[in-house]
């Protein structure tokens, strides 16, 4: 089964809002107003359409999106 990581590259980031805007259920923002994905919202089975837009719509393409493969799948 492939699982997906998702993260924010902080280097790149520069507050936009827009993946907030796209997927507020997975992105939040800490107090200088750059984005993260909580530890509970990192890990996900899909990528649903939000989320696409969400990567698709960052200026800084700052959104990383990583497969991850679980033994035994």
């Amino acid at each position: 089964m492939t699982m997906y990581h998702i993260s924010v590259d902080a280097g790149r980031c520069q507050g936009h809002a827009r993946c907030l805007a796209f997927a507020p259920d997975v992105f939040d923002f800490d107090d200088e107003g750059y984005a993260f994905v909580p530890d509970d919202k990192s890990d996900r089975a899909d990528l649903d359409e939000d989320l696409r837009l969400a990567v698709a719509n960052c200026p800084e393409r700052a959104i990383i999106v990583s497969e991850v493969s679980h033994a035994g799948s």
